[in-house]
């Protein structure tokens, strides 16, 4: 006898839900718990740490693409930073100093195949967050973790294409990649939100002004719509005229927080004010897609649906974070934010009642347990939700003259004043170029001297 797909969930749901996990929502032992549980199942799929091979420090197996490393130790910041546990603290240190890529910017050769500019970004957003926490500056390099960022903020900044669309950044960042033409959102929205962060962080008017001409560009061309919904990206073939209307939460999240950001910097703006607002309204597409699943996320665009990838898996853990984000620099959105992201707090801890262990996560938050899906994505996307659940009680993020900058010993590159048009770099100019900055990736693991395998238990 044969189940749908509806069926199964529903019966694989009613054998697990005996083994959820229990979250008391008001209790902050009670959400570190879950989160610690959920936290050490995520980090089941890291390998990096025990094998502790130039090849696989800092990224996680296949099928998963680097990108999503990156927001994994971003996630883990935010994580040390919720709950006070320091259990993944330094894999995630040792992480972040693994791709920082020859020029200290996350451009790395060995991963040109699969980085775009919004792939970049993920591992910008998780530097810029270790600055913003006062999280214990780098002890390898010259570097701050905020001229991490700027570095490779510049890297993008000097990619901004005025050959199409009156701008924007390209979703892939070399000519060979499927995508090279495509202006996405995401990379334009991430583009932006490290803008309004750095801005915020080192009051430099530079960030400012390519925040908001980041933003003026995804009104003009259409990826945000007057009633602020998101679109996926544009054709710059057909000069981004039409738009693909798709819509992913975590591309609202990210200009959610981008205008949240600015609209702390601005002293309350009232644009930042309508902005952060629209957005957040918006975010309404994500969340009660059913009657019996009142305020509970879903990605709207896959799930119900059986179609999402393993990318889209995590989508949801972004829209979290940043919606979690965005009540400590826009208190008006707290009671909103908090409403919404309780009831899905409680949805995915029910959803983490699969797998052997009984505490495996699930994508599918409304059908009342564990839907028989199961990895990182979907443990990332858990955790985001219910971590946020302790952000009233967190410090806020910083700016440069609260926190310990290491005294620099070079200097990050400038800020770029103006936009300059480049090709993208041919792989012979990349293996060249790496003959003059090149990390020795033997002597970086060595100074680190972090014990394979010492952060999880056997």
């Amino acid at each position: 006898m044969g189940y749908s797909g509806e069926t199964l969930a529903v019966l694989l749901s009613a054998v697990h839900i005996a083994g959820a996990i229990i979250l008391n929502v008001t209790d902050q032992a009670s959400i570190k718990n879950t989160a610690s549980t959920v936290a050490y199942g995520m980090m089941k799929y890291y390998t990096g740490n025990i094998s502790n091979t130039p090849s696989t420090l800092g990224v996680l197996p296949s099928p998963y693409y680097w990108w999503e490393a990156g927001a994994l130790w971003g996630l883990l910041l935010d994580y040390y930073h919720y709950t006070g546990d320091d259990t993944y603290n330094n894999v995630t240190t040792e992480a972040l100093y693994s791709q920082v890529g020859p020029d200290w910017d996350y451009m790395v050769p060995s991963h040109q195949k699969d980085e775009g500019n919004d792939d970049q970004a993920f591992w910008g957003f998780a530097t810029m967050s270790a600055a913003e926490k006062d999280y214990p500056q780098p002890t390898i390099g010259n570097y701050s973790w905020v001229q991490l960022t700027e570095n490779l903020w510049n890297t993008q900044v000097r990619r901004w294409d005025t050959t199409s669309c009156n701008g924007g950044l390209k979703w892939q960042i070399f000519s060979f990649n499927n995508g090279y033409d495509y202006k996405n959102s995401v990379s334009n929205g991430a583009f932006f939100q490290l803008s309004a962060r750095l801005a915020r962080f080192t009051g430099n008017q530079t960030y400012i002004d390519w925040a908001n001409k980041s933003y003026d560009w995804s009104i003009e061309t259409g990826l945000i719509t007057p009633d602020y919904h998101v679109y996926d990206g544009s054709d710059d073939l057909e000069n981004c005229t039409i738009p693909n209307k798709i819509l992913w939460s975590y591309t609202a999240g990210i200009y959610l927080y981008g205008s949240a950001v600015l609209y702390n910097y601005t002293n309350g703006s009232a644009i930042w004010q309508q902005r952060t607002e629209g957005f957040l309204n918006a975010t309404a597409n994500f969340f009660s897609g059913f009657d019996n699943a009142t305020d509970i996320m879903y990605e709207a665009a896959c799930e119900t649906v059986y179609a999402c990838n393993n990318d889209q898996f995590s989508f949801k853990g972004y829209l979290s974070r940043f919606m979690w984000a965005t009540t400590q620099m826009a208190s008006f959105t707290t009671n909103a934010v908090t409403t919404v992201l309780t009831a899905s707090s409680l949805a995915a801890a029910q959803a983490c009642s699969g797998g052997r262990d009984s505490v495996t996560c699930g994508t599918r938050w409304y059908v009342g347990g564990w839907d028989g899906t199961f990895g990182v994505g979907q443990q990332m996307s858990a955790l985001e939700t219910i971590q946020g659940l302790l952000v009233s009680k967190s410090v806020p993020p910083l700016h440069c003259d609260q926190v310990h900058l290491k005294p620099p010993e070079t200097t990050t590159t400038a800020a770029v004043p103006s936009p300059t048009t480049t090709s993208p770099t041919k792989s012979s100019n990349i293996a060249g170029a790496r003959a003059t900055g090149e990390v020795d990736w033997t002597i970086l693991f060595a100074i680190m001297g972090i014990a394979a395998g010492a952060e999880l238990a056997s």
